[in-house]
């Protein structure tokens, strides 16, 4: 304990100072400060931002062919909807199960219509899990769609 012992006017004061609590509050801050610390590195993940990808040099980037042409992946409750241009495709859930066969059917013909397009938006329904999100994502760039932006889900 710390102790501090002052003398004026002919009195003195004797004082204890508990360094007890200041010493589990500092224990605290920096077991905090060591944990964040670790994650803000992971936050820093990329997802391809932009739909033409990053950029990497000064030079404008020219417009790859197709690329006026969006791509969206709709993951909804009801199953999926692949909105390319003009074009809209449902695909319904099979009972409970989710339809990524007919995904990969879709997108692959997608792809051979448009061999040089490389990117496109995914969205998801808020109330769906997490792993929708990731399948769909997997899913997309196995099927030659690299260039992946999440957004959030497009109202009907």
């Amino acid at each position: 304990m710390a102790q501090v012992e002052e003398s004026g006017n002919g009195r003195s004061s004797n004082v204890e100072l508990n360094l007890v609590p200041f010493i589990d509050l500092m224990s605290v801050l920096i077991t905090f400060l060591l944990i964040t610390a670790v994650w803000s590195q992971v936050s820093m993940i990329q997802l391809g931002s932009s739909l033409y990808a990053k950029k990497t040099d000064d030079k404008p980037q020219e417009t790859p062919p197709l690329a006026d042409i969006p791509l969206r992946v709709d993951v909804k409750e009801m199953g999926f909807r692949i909105i390319i241009g003009s074009e809209k495709f449902e695909i319904a859930k099979a009972g409970t199960e989710w339809n990524w066969p007919g995904l990969v059917e879709r997108l692959k013909s997608i792809k051979e219509k448009y061999p040089e397009k490389n990117d496109g938006v995914i969205t998801v329904d808020e109330s769906l899990a997490y792993e929708n999100l990731i399948t769909g994502m997997d899913t997309m760039i196995q099927n030659g769609f690299q260039n992946i932006s999440v957004s959030t889900a497009q109202p009907e």
